[in-house]
């Protein structure tokens, strides 16, 4: 699957579902992220605060391999340990 200049891997898109996390908050995080910080594997860790609709922040992350063209989005996730990722 591909999201405007990023292609999703398997993973991605299960975690996604599962993790329930929109499709549109994902793109909004990929095209401005608030943050691009280096990751494992030459990756990187497109990230971004935001609400999920109750009021409580959490940092949402996108792991994305920029080697493969297109870049890849390997995972995402939210977490509210905002300070362990933010720099």
């Amino acid at each position: 699957m591909k999201i405007k200049k990023y292609e999703l891997s398997v993973h991605v898109q299960e975690e996604l579902a599962r993790r329930k996390i929109p499709l549109p908050l994902l793109q909004t995080v990929l095209d401005n992220p608030q943050q691009v910080i280096p990751e494992q594997r030459g990756r990187k860790a497109y990230q971004s605060q935001v609400d999920f609709g109750d009021g409580k922040l959490f940092l949402l992350r996108a792991i994305v391999d920029e080697s493969q063209l297109p870049p890849t989005v390997i995972t995402a996730y939210r977490t509210s340990k905002i300070k362990k990722y933010w720099r």
